[in-house]
């Protein structure tokens, strides 16, 4: 039987969103066959600086990205590559989540290949509705911040947990709802309806980060809600930004005081 992980790796390096697409929507379907197996013996997971992607999108840094607002197709259609952008490296988190971190119970992996899969389903709606605009993925600008916290979180299960699906991915819980009003208001319910699909799976994307991270903690026997202070001190300075959905945050298992911590912590 082939390797979990050699097949997570097989999605990380496709590099076309075709590829990566294919890649995962095949390796999540073997999985839930039974068909990979989850290798102790498999060789250890190697760097990955960058995962695989198209030439286009242009990286650049967040501040170089014009504003632009929901009045202009145009602007909307950059608006929908923006949250296409933050799908295609959600594919690539959930599957190095899967490769970077061996050892973790068969519960874990089954997690992120179904994360994987619904990101890039996301990815697939958002891209279409991207194509009807006149525009496809690749078009406009994007930012790298996502992955970029992979990489520093790539030593540590704890971590990446915390901060990954718990602080940048739920962003999303935060910001969506109000743009589905937007979008709503301005008669774009092809859109809205993409994202409330989105909104409603990735409250659970976000609970499989409070679950696994909790998990990290209890094994290590460190006290969660004090660690959760300390990671946002070292690493999410300037990335968190009020307000917070406070009701998707809690059905995706933060708590009062963990939802107090992110307050002190935002601007």
């Amino acid at each position: 039987m082939k390797s979990l992980f050699a097949a997570a790796r097989t999605c990380l390096d496709a590099s076309s969103p075709e590829a990566k697409l294919a890649s995962t929507f095949d390796v999540a379907a073997a999985f839930a066959r039974g068909e990979l197996v989850i290798d102790a013996a498999a060789p250890a997971p190697e760097p990955i600086h960058m995962p695989g992607r198209p030439a286009r999108p242009t990286l650049v840094h967040p501040r170089e990205l014009p504003r632009r607002g929901f009045g202009s197709n145009e602007g909307r259609a950059a608006f929908i590559h923006a949250v296409a952008h933050i799908e295609f490296n959600a594919i690539d988190l959930a599957w190095d989540a899967v490769y970077r971190f061996r050892g973790m119970p068969t519960e874990y992996y089954a997690d992120w290949v179904s994360v994987a899969n619904d990101e890039a389903r996301h990815f697939s709606l958002l891209r279409a509705r991207l194509k009807e605009f006149g525009h496809d993925y690749g078009d406009f600008d994007a930012h790298n911040g996502l992955w970029e916290m992979a990489e520093k979180t790539a030593h540590d299960g704890l971590a990446r947990m915390a901060l990954v699906p718990r602080v940048l991915e739920a962003r999303g819980l935060d910001v969506t709802p109000g743009m589905i009003v937007k979008l709503r208001a301005l008669g774009d319910d092809a859109t809205a309806d993409i994202l409330e699909v989105i909104l409603r799976e990735e409250v659970a994307h976000v609970a499989a980060g409070s679950r696994w991270y909790r998990w990290h903690c209890e094994r290590a026997g460190i006290e969660p809600r004090a660690r959760f202070r300390e990671l946002l001190h070292e690493y999410a300075t300037g990335v968190l930004h009020k307000p917070f959905n406070t009701e998707a945050r809690l059905e995706a298992g933060f708590d009062i005081e963990e939802l107090e911590s992110l307050l002190a912590a935002a601007d």
